[in-house]
């Protein structure tokens, strides 16, 4: 397991002296103390991301530390659970994403109930899924990337993990294609596409958000886009669909939620504190120059979209037999 408590004590102090005397106050006076946001995946991957730009922001609305703990391992299990078990006071938070909604679907013993046990607050932003492979492969369509399957049998692709997004996607892809691929989980996206880059696996399916800054960097290239539309930042990439391929929506999303039980007074100030940065101009680019959308669910709508999304992934995970290590 990973950990990593990523407050600089400098930058809490220019938050807290930009916050000055005027904060807003929240429901019981919340946050009289530092607030706790864990991320069960490695530092510098999507989720991680999110929680980076939001920090000072949110520090200084809150006149409170935000301190970033990474606790990584099982798809984001070991984060979510410490989230689950803890007291519901609003002081421990979870930047979690779609595996919340998908390990339900594919574990068959979950150490927490992720309905029961947390609450979605706020929904921040969702990104593309996106197939990728390196800049050396020969690989520049689908029709390649079937032909390379079938003259090797078994060829891997990286995901991020095992039950992400970009394994549900690869799975969907492997019966709609009528081909031999196999997943190689990594913890996180960075490691993925570190062996996709370096040529020593041909392909991934990633979340675009993840992979931005390489792909820019010219050491992507990118193959398909999942969902029902291309999308604005890959104008001249395909969609699965577009190619013949019937390939279900497995974008991503990202966003922060509560242990349940957490008052609702708090959760609202969270989700409104964060719809308000989301406006904000500057912050609004900065995601959407990571090739992220945000969105600024509330928590009814998040609630609602987070049942469905259980239901949905479960369908895909028992059409495509998909099932966890």
């Amino acid at each position: 397991m990973i950990e990593r408590r990523g407050m600089l004590a400098g930058t809490a102090a220019l938050a807290l002296a930009a916050a000055g005397p005027g904060r807003a106050q929240g429901p019981g006076g919340w946050p009289e103390r530092p607030v706790r946001l864990v991320i069960g995946y490695p530092a510098g991957g999507p989720t991680d991301f999110a929680a980076r730009l939001l920090q000072p922001h949110l520090q200084a609305l809150w006149g409170q530390p935000l301190v970033i703990e990474n606790r990584a391992g099982a798809n984001g299990i070991i984060g979510s659970e410490a989230v689950a078990r803890a007291a519901p006071d609003g002081y421990t938070l979870l930047l979690g994403n779609s595996p919340n909604t998908i390990n339900p679907a594919i574990q068959p013993q979950m150490p927490f109930d992720s309905l029961a046990d947390l609450a979605p607050v706020v929904l921040i932003y969702v990104s593309p899924t996106v197939l990728f492979t390196g800049p050396e492969t020969k690989l520049h369509t689908l029709a390649d990337v079937v032909a390379a399957a079938k003259a090797q049998p078994g060829m891997a692709y990286a995901v991020s993990g095992m039950g992400s997004p970009g394994h549900f996607a690869g799975e969907v892809f492997r019966l709609a294609a009528g081909i031999d691929i196999t997943p190689v989980a990594y913890r996180g996206a960075p490691p993925a596409l570190a062996d996709v880059v370096g040529g020593r696996v041909a392909i991934t399916f990633s979340t675009l958000s993840g992979a931005i800054a390489l792909l820019r960097d010219g050491k992507l290239r990118p193959i398909a886009v999942s969902g029902p539309d291309r999308i604005e930042s890959l104008p001249g990439v395909p969609t699965f669909v577009e190619a013949g391929f019937d390939v279900a929506d497995t974008n991503g999303w990202y966003g922060i939620i509560a242990p349940a039980g957490t008052p609702a007074p708090i959760q609202q100030k969270i989700a409104d504190d964060i719809a308000g940065l989301l406006a904000r101009p500057e912050i609004r680019q900065r995601f959407l120059d990571s090739a992220a959308i945000p969105l600024a669910e509330g928590p009814a709508a998040f609630t609602a979209r987070y049942r469905a999304e259980i239901g949905r992934w479960t369908a895909i995970a028992r059409a495509a037999d998909i099932k966890a290590e």
